[in-house]
């Protein structure tokens, strides 16, 4: 369990419906679940990625969105990671805590739907935290509703694209994931040149 003093930074926001008090814990069932998730894009996928092939994905609303970065992070670890989503939850943002506190991630960005800061208060001190503590990439806010990953390590770079945002989403989302540079470079470049709120 890991709890966040948020008191001073939540009184100098708007008003939320969403929670302002800080207290996480991952459940037995969220972490079932997100294992259940991995390990059937696992079986799915047995003998890895390849260069230069795309994998499409849809599922019946059984497969969390975090877990097609998890079977990139099973193959090898990443000198950079960026990802964009619209909202996130308090697990998600440990998930991540622990990828570069394992080293699995070295360089982390993050960019976010305009909503976040105002609505998902509690989250964005959380991610704010972790990227202060870990020194480890920007975090940008604008008007967004992408869904997207994109890395690369020391075996190759990919781009994940999926309908769904870094949370559990009980209902029929697609993804696609390709295995080349240049759509690591596409997303890059683009990302690279957002202007944050």
């Amino acid at each position: 369990m890991k709890s966040w003093n948020t008191e001073k930074e939540i009184s100098e926001t708007k008003p939320t419906k969403r929670r302002t008090v800080a207290c996480v814990e991952m459940s037995t069932k969220h972490l079932y679940r997100r294992a259940y998730s991995e390990l059937q894009l696992l079986e799915l996928n047995k003998n890895g990625y390849k260069q230069d092939h795309s994998y499409h994905f849809i599922t019946g609303g059984d497969v969390d969105a975090l877990s097609y970065l998890k079977t990139i992070l099973h193959e090898q670890n990443l000198e950079h990671c960026l990802f964009s989503t619209w909202v996130m939850s308090a697990e998600d943002i440990l998930q991540f805590e622990q990828w570069l506190k394992d080293g699995k991630i070295k360089r982390l960005d993050a960019y976010l739907g305009e909503i976040f800061k105002n609505s998902y208060t509690v989250e964005y001190i959380m991610l704010k935290d972790m990227f202060k503590k870990y020194q480890c990439g920007r975090i940008a806010m604008f008007k967004n509703h992408s869904k997207i990953f994109a890395g690369y390590g020391n075996k190759y770079s990919f781009g994940i694209e999926t309908s769904a945002n870094i949370n559990t989403n009980p209902r029929t989302e697609n993804a696609c994931i390709t295995i080349n540079k240049e759509i690591y470079n596409f997303y890059k470049e683009y990302f690279d040149g957002i202007v944050s709120f």
